[in-house]
C-alpha cells in the first residue's frame, strides 16, 4: 500500500470520525458505501480497516485508512476488489444482519 494519501488528518475530531467508520466496517460485512461524490458501491469487507499514518502531497504526516471491498464470483477469476479511502465515504449501510 502506498504511504501517500490525498488527505491526512491530525485533529482529534477527524480521527474519531475515521475510528467510528472503522467500527462500522467489520471483516466479512456486506455493505453499501456512498462516496462524497455520490458513487455507490457494495461488496464484502475483506478486513477491518486500520487507521495508519500517511503523508499528504505536501509531505504533512497524518492519519487516514482504506477499506477494501470484494465482490465474490462463482468463478474466482471473475472476483473483483476495490479500495476506498475512508475520508471519501459519506455513508455506510450494512446489507447483512449485524
Amino acid at each position: 500500500m502506498t504511504r501517500t494519501a490525498k488527505r491526512v488528518f491530525t485533529a482529534p475530531g477527524d480521527i474519531e470520525h475515521l475510528q467510528a467508520q472503522i467500527g462500522e466496517l467489520c471483516e466479512g460485512a456486506y455493505v453499501r458505501l456512498t462516496t462524497k461524490d455520490g458513487d455507490i458501491q457494495q461488496g464484502t469487507v475483506s478486513a477491518r480497516p486500520q487507521a495508519q499514518l500517511f503523508f499528504d502531497p505536501d509531505g504533512a504526516e497524518g492519519t487516514n485508512a482504506v477499506v477494501r471491498l470484494v465482490e465474490p464470483a462463482m468463478d474466482p477469476v471473475g472476483a473483483s476488489q476495490r479500495e476506498f479511502w475512508l475520508d471519501e465515504i459519506a455513508r455506510i449501510e450494512r446489507l447483512d444482519p449485524p
